[in-house]
């Protein structure tokens, strides 16, 4: 994966950099030795790496606000960085860059629970938005498989989603407002805590950005209270491609679950065998969770199960208590640390209509005879976001290269039949050579408008989104 040449002009200022960044920022704050910011040369995309020139740990949006001024004035490039959970490359720095990193903003500012919102500083892990309100019967609905570890700002950036997306959509359906800080420094607030602003919609254009237009430190997100109940059925079927037809079935029918999830065999092995969950032997899974009052799930897992029936399933176990409900989900929570234990893997999230998923997953199959690889899937079906996970030898000369061009076939399939690049994990360096395949010039050229007036100087979170060959042109 190319990477653009460092700066040598920048380069060379680095000790006067590192000064300066010591003047706004406290010593622990600034690391700057060669062997410290190797721990920042790579996020969870780990096939690629480059040490950053310098990495800050602010603690305010007034300290973010004062870096960035200083960058700015120094042309030095930014790349934002939440928790470095990012399977897109996204926080993957250049080597003539400063990495901000947001893990010491976790502060929880602001809980109103009668207009249900929370503000938080980003650093906050997703998981710990839910931790600090649901003592008072409260949640925060998107739960990415990362949510332990990944920070609310990078879910911003990349609009993330998770398991329970179907029913209360992605990180842009809870989001209400950010302070978000330009690369020149200033300090500007979107949205808050009202259901909608008037004028431009900046807080859609800010969500899923990819840190390109700035750096979010604040944000206000829509908190729920705890459903009554839920609970989930398991379902095993003979093939992908009838899974995949169920599952069209259940949307067509107008239930709506709050999870849609898919696994295939080779997942299903591969999580079996780390977290001996019980999954029955078959080639493809679904869990289908469901929520609300004891009345309303039944009538929901009723209709479900009838659905499945016509399918002909191999298995089909509804859960009778929390600890039940708590194995069925465990292999789906495990899959990505199962399949790191055997092999190393590349996971895409291209999206699809559900309608194409027995198309597509019959796609993915071909090109793994094609391609001699293995590829475990496993999903959010309900709506269509796609992880196939690519797996190969990290050590076999040319295994790399042969995942990505397969990659590329499978994310170029998905816009094929109608859908996107992807639908949570971001572009970031992974995808932006593919944005060709699925946006038209005149397409990129609008996106790269909105880049210029935040960001003239093209310094925020360089090589990432945008072709390298669009990125040059466009700088000159």
């Amino acid at each position: 994966m190319e990477m653009p040449k460092a700066n040598p002009f920048v380069l060379d200022r680095k000790a006067e950099l590192v000064s300066r960044l010591l003047t706004v920022l406290p010593e622990d704050a600034v690391i700057h030795a060669e062997a410290e910011t190797r721990a920042y040369e790579c996020d969870a995309l780990t096939a690629y790496r480059c040490p950053p020139l310098a990495a800050v740990l602010p603690r305010s949006t007034e300290e973010v606000s004062k870096v960035l001024a200083i960058c700015h004035d120094m042309g030095v490039p930014v790349v934002p960085r939440g928790s470095g959970t990012s399977l897109a490359g996204g926080a993957l720095p250049t080597a003539d860059s400063v990495i901000l990193g947001v893990a010491r903003l976790t502060d929880v500012l602001e809980v109103d629970y009668d207009d249900r919102i929370i503000r938080v500083q980003t650093g906050r892990t997703n998981l710990s938005v839910t931790g600090a309100v649901e003592a008072d019967g409260f949640f925060y609905a998107p739960d990415p498989s990362s949510q332990l570890a990944c920070a609310i700002a990078g879910n911003i950036a990349m609009n993330s989603g998770g398991a329970h997306c179907l029913k209360y959509g992605v990180t842009t359906n809870n989001l209400l407002g950010v302070t978000l800080v330009q690369m020149d420094g200033t300090v500007v607030e979107i949205g808050g805590a009202h259901m909608d602003s008037g004028g431009l919609d900046l807080l859609g254009v800010i969500c899923g950005s990819e840190g390109q237009l700035g750096v979010v430190t604040e944000a206000t997100l829509r908190i729920l209270p705890k459903p009554e109940g839920a609970r989930p059925v398991l379902m095993g079927f003979d093939s992908n491609e009838v899974a995949g037809a169920c599952v069209a079935d259940i949307i067509k029918a107008g239930v709506l679950p709050v999870a849609i999830e898919f696994m295939d065999r080779p997942i299903i092995r591969i999580t079996e065998d780390y977290a001996k969950a019980g999954y029955p032997d078959c080639e493809a899974l679904l869990i289908v969770e469901v929520e609300g009052s004891e009345d309303e799930i039944e009538e929901q897992l009723s209709l479900i199960e009838a659905i499945a029936r016509k399918h002909d399933p191999v298995e089909l176990r509804r859960s009778g208590s929390e600890e039940e409900s708590a194995k069925i989900w465990l292999g789906r929570k495990s899959a990505f640390g199962a399949t790191g234990q055997v092999a190393d893997y590349m996971c895409l999230d291209g999206t699809i209509p559900v309608s194409e998923l027995p198309r597509v997953l019959k796609g993915i199959a071909d090109l793994t005879k094609q391609y001699g690889l293995r590829v475990g899937n496993v999903f959010h079906a309900g709506d269509g976001n796609m992880h196939p996970l690519i797996m190969y030898d990290a050590n076999k000369p040319g295994d790399l290269e042969l995942v990505e061009q397969m990659g590329a076939d499978i994310l170029r399939l998905c816009v094929e039949v109608g859908g996107c690049l992807t639908g949570e994990h971001g572009v970031g360096i992974e995808k932006r050579d593919l944005m060709h395949d699925q946006f038209t010039g005149a397409d990129m050229e609008a996106q790269m408008r909105v880049k210029d007036a935040f960001d003239p100087k093209w310094l925020l979170n360089p090589a990432k989104v945008f072709p390298l060959d669009v990125t040059e042109a466009r700088r000159g």
